[in-house]
């Protein structure tokens, strides 16, 4: 089965300002990674999903996909704080009326191809057809013991701890920690190996840069590396090394996320 990491800009963008990039990697299960790109708006991640994804893939899509509450966070969202917060992880929260919900409407795209919602609420990871999942990648960092975090690796926003003079020196930093932690899993199991596209090659063979563009481009990749491999995971694993967030909402279809856990990080 395929798995696609995707990191989804949450705006869809407009004719008078384009949509942020969006960061795209595609892995077998063997753990090589057979694509990697960026996008720029819903319909040219649509298309690359199109082209890459197999009869059996599962999509791996770091934006929140179902949202029915009017206010307030999802129950999913708030669950990431409870379990997380320790690790200093919390969500956005995300409702109706929010600005940004691009996912949402990349599920619906994605549903007019033929695509399916996978929420995780059976425990099952499915193994076959073409399946959407939500997945948040802090959640990844923290709850996977392979990455050896404590905390949440300061490589997105800054701390109140951290001067704003030095932010994106100490970003940068974190960054290339992360990334010499990514790339241990080339043997880990499940596996993904970096080096083995050129795209996602030179996260390792090129420094993190502290010039802001240039940082979110390739801040974005990393993150749909750890999508795609939080997919992986769920496959090889599902609720041993993994847990579905907002499985207990009574909505219908239900909002979840897909995050790994350590045992203490689980209700």
């Amino acid at each position: 089965m395929r798995v696609i990491g995707i990191d989804l800009a949450w705006g869809e963008g407009s004719a008078r300002k384009l949509a942020n990039e969006t960061g795209l990697v595609a892995v077998d299960q063997s753990g090589v990674i057979v694509d990697a790109a960026w996008a720029s708006g819903l319909h040219q991640t649509l298309e690359w999903t199109e082209q890459i994804a197999t009869d059996d893939t599962l999509l791996m899509v770091d934006a929140p996909l179902v949202v029915s509450n009017a206010s307030g966070q999802r129950l999913c969202e708030r669950e990431v704080g409870q379990r997380y917060g320790r690790w200093k992880v919390s969500a956005n929260s995300t409702n109706l009326g929010s600005r940004r919900l691009a996912g949402v409407a990349f599920l619906q795209m994605l549903q007019a191809r033929g695509w399916s919602y996978h929420d995780g609420c059976n425990g099952v990871p499915s193994s076959s057809g073409r399946r959407v999942a939500e997945v948040y990648p802090y959640t990844t960092l923290v709850g996977a013991q392979e990455l050896g975090y404590e905390e949440r690796p300061v490589y997105k926003r800054k701390p109140k701890s951290v001067a704003t003079s030095a932010f994106r020196a100490v970003r940068a930093a974190n960054c290339d920690d992360l990334v010499t932690r990514l790339l241990t899993l080339g043997t880990a199991h499940p596996a993904i190996d970096l080096m083995s596209h050129p795209i996602t090659r030179t996260l390792v063979s090129e420094l993190s840069p502290v010039d802001d563009r240039r940082y979110k481009h390739r801040e974005d990749l990393i993150d749909a590396v750890l999508c795609a491999w939080t997919g992986l995971l769920w496959l090889a694993h599902g609720l041993k090394r993994c847990q579905v967030l907002g499985i207990n909402d009574p909505v219908t279809p239900t909002a979840t996320i897909i995050a790994p856990a350590r045992d203490e990080q689980r209700l």
